[in-house]
């Protein structure tokens, strides 16, 4: 994951057209059924839909767990309240989120994962970061920043760099924001920002009164004035 220059490319559905490497790969991704039989045997029994947005020229990639029922039925990546408070925290609006010109979404898991019979979600399938991920990452070597969402992006992207709990990787949001090493990305770890985690908002008002402002400072040195959400 180091970084290169970059230039404009041609979206189509998320896939930059211009570079071959990418769309050819992100084409494949779409057309993933390697957890086909299991999505079938969940108590949604779903079909595989994944749900990613790449690109060679965004600085700025969301790494964040998987796709919910929601999303999966649009299509479109944080198309959900969790999404609504992303996007707050990011200091951007849905028109720059969603344009992969400027922002990559690559989740631990492209798909839906389903509920268990009492209706919680289920855990990214470790099978399609394992396919993928490294892929995706080595065809997008630009990102700048990277917003590692929840546990489960954390330990990858961070490994053992990663703490014992989610609350205490968040609280050294500072460390992970510099690169290791010249060409890396930094990384600002996050909770998730569902509707679940209203609690531990409360608990730890510091995410939203320090750590929230950096994140929109980080994001808005990334894009230009004219990409930021306006009010």
């Amino acid at each position: 994951m180091t970084n290169s220059s970059h230039g404009p490319v041609n979206k189509l559905r998320g896939i930059p057209s211009t570079c071959e490497g990418v769309e050819a790969l992100a084409r494949k991704v779409t057309a993933c059924r390697l957890c086909a039989e299991d999505f079938a045997a969940t108590h949604t029994a779903h079909a595989p839909r994944p749900v990613l947005h790449v690109s060679t020229t965004a600085r700025i990639c969301i790494a964040g767990q998987a796709p919910g029922a929601r999303v999966h039925a649009s299509g479109r990546p944080f198309d959900d309240p969790s999404g609504d408070r992303l996007r707050a925290w990011m200091g951007v609006d849905r028109d720059v989120f969603w344009d992969a010109d400027k922002v990559a979404i690559l989740p631990m898991a492209f798909c839906f994962p389903g509920y268990n019979a009492k209706g919680a979600d289920l855990p990214p399938p470790k099978r399609c970061a394992e396919a993928w991920r490294p892929q995706l990452f080595a065809a997008q070597p630009q990102f700048e920043l990277i917003l590692l969402i929840g546990g489960y992006a954390q330990k990858w992207h961070l490994g053992p760099a990663a703490r014992r709990t989610l609350s205490d990787t968040v609280s050294c949001w500072r460390e992970f924001l510099e690169p290791t090493s010249p060409g890396a990305p930094g990384y600002f770890p996050t909770p998730h920002p569902s509707w679940r985690n209203n609690t531990w908002l409360k608990n730890n008002p510091w995410f939203e009164t320090e750590a929230v402002p950096r994140l929109q400072a980080e994001v808005a040195r990334l894009l230009t004035p004219s990409q930021l959400a306006q009010g």
